[in-house]
């Protein structure tokens, strides 16, 4: 019943429209704002992988479509993002006694720009980065996917909430 009340009090206060839409998952999102662009990122990494910047791309266009009512742009949205892979290593991590590493470490970096058309002060220019440590027994060619779409999911939701959320 309690559930129900606070619902019923959330969709009133929705369609009242006084000037910020909230969604479930934190974001505001100026009732003036549409549309937004996602810029293909572009892999300046030293190390490339072919997926990652394809991966990024449309992960970011997925969350704002699941989770805003904005229209995906080509071009012009009222929103964009734009972003360089800055970095993506596989590196010794944990190193043992013996000199050998007990694990390894993937880490992906990427340096975004995000526009806001209606709200300047909201712009950035930031580097997120994340990583993902993994046994080096572990043959990479079968883990690499799984373990690039776990990083790419955590920097997706990194740009997203810094953006939206503002955190």
């Amino acid at each position: 019943m309690k559930k129900n009340f606070i619902i019923y009090i959330f969709c009133a206060i929705s369609s009242l429209n006084i000037g910020c839409f909230y969604s479930f998952t934190g974001a505001s999102v100026n009732p003036n704002i549409k549309t937004v662009t996602v810029n293909y990122f572009e892999n300046k990494a030293e190390n490339i992988n072919p997926s990652l910047s394809t991966t990024l791309t449309e992960k970011l266009k997925d969350i704002f479509s699941s989770q805003t009512n904005l229209s995906i742009e080509k071009n012009n949205g009222d929103l964009e993002f734009s972003a360089d892979i800055m970095s993506y290593t596989i590196l010794p991590v944990d190193i043992q006694s013996n000199q050998l590493a007990n694990k390894n470490r993937m880490t992906i970096s990427i340096k975004v720009k995000f526009t806001n058309i209606m709200e300047e002060g909201a712009n950035f220019h930031t580097t997120f980065k994340r990583f993902r440590d993994f046994q080096s027994t572990a043959n990479l060619s079968q883990i690499e996917e799984e373990l690039i779409s776990d990083i790419c999911d955590e920097l997706i939701e990194d740009i997203f909430n810094k953006a939206m959320v503002n955190w």
